[in-house]
């Protein structure tokens, strides 16, 4: 058997996320009975056990755990299907262009005023977001294109156009004693006893190890700089939210950074595609902020 329902699969992940079927149930608004049979009709279905009943509670089987994240995905991607097909049916909707906050700011706005200079283009709404959230709104459908940043962000499964490569900068406090350098090195800034280097989530949401803070939003990462409690290495034209505290300082062996503009390989919508084309035709003036 090698179909399965989305109920089926909206039922299960309830479970697999609460480990537990009463909360299950009321998470899903229904009874606790019929849950309880509809996930042992799926594991009948499907031969394989995907979870461990036990008096203390319920765990998932290694099944169980693929059958989640295959779930996941599985239902993200019809709630993707259903926003694009109705954005589709709206040829006068704007593009959902997202773009974490801060970043690619001059790009960002030479974008939008090339758009708006173009007889007929379709307008912009621009959806800003924290670092890495850019894949999960371009795979859920919720946006239509997004800027990212090559090594950083996760371009998996998009088709991308590169529009400009940058170095990187420290910020720092504005008060110590590296502020005052005209350039720093990796070396330099990586073991600062007093000011360790900020941590950002990983891709899948864990934290490398390191004595730095843990950080999910630039204005965490900014009040924390201007305290004199951490520092970032960051591309060079994320300075634009910098603060009057803040000093930055360009890290002239940190590895390149590139900006693209990022789409669903899926995309068959012409205003995506011109989109694209005006992005792509500013690479040679585009610039980071100097």
């Amino acid at each position: 058997m090698d179909h399965l329902e989305t109920r089926e699969l909206r039922y299960f992940v309830a479970v697999a996320e609460e480990l537990n079927f009463g909360r299950a149930a009321e998470r899903l608004g229904i009874a606790q009975p019929p849950l309880s049979r509809a996930i042992r009709q799926l594991e009948h279905r499907l031969g394989v056990r995907l979870l461990d009943r036990n008096r203390r509670g319920v765990a998932l089987t290694h099944a169980g755990t693929v059958l989640l994240r295959e779930a996941r995905t599985a239902l993200d991607a019809v709630g993707a299907a259903v926003r694009r097909t109705r954005r589709a049916a709206d040829p006068q909707r704007p593009l959902a262009l997202a773009t974490k906050a801060g970043a690619s700011h001059q790009l960002l706005r030479r974008l939008l005023d090339a758009v708006a200079a173009e007889p007929g283009a379709a307008p912009i709404d621009v959806i800003l977001c924290e670092v890495g959230e850019q894949a999960g709104l371009l795979r859920s459908g919720r946006a239509d294109v997004a800027l990212m940043h090559h090594p950083f962000d996760d371009l998996a499964g998009f088709d991308t156009e590169a529009l400009y490569v940058e170095g990187q900068v420290a910020l720092l406090p504005a008060g110590h004693p590296l502020a005052s350098r005209d350039e720093l090195t990796l070396a330099e800034v990586q073991n600062v006893p007093d000011l360790p280097i900020a941590r950002w989530p990983r891709l899948d949401g864990s934290y490398p190890d390191g004595p730095g803070p843990e950080v999910r939003t630039q204005s965490q990462l900014a009040q924390l700089v201007a305290l004199g409690k951490t520092l970032l290495v960051i591309p060079a034209s994320s300075r634009a939210w910098q603060w009057p505290e803040h000093v930055a300082v360009p890290v002239v062996d940190a590895p390149d950074v590139t900006t693209v503009i990022a789409w669903p390989p899926s995309s068959r919508s012409p205003a995506v595609a011109a989109l694209v084309r005006t992005a792509s035709a500013l690479y040679d003036t585009a610039r980071p902020v100097p």
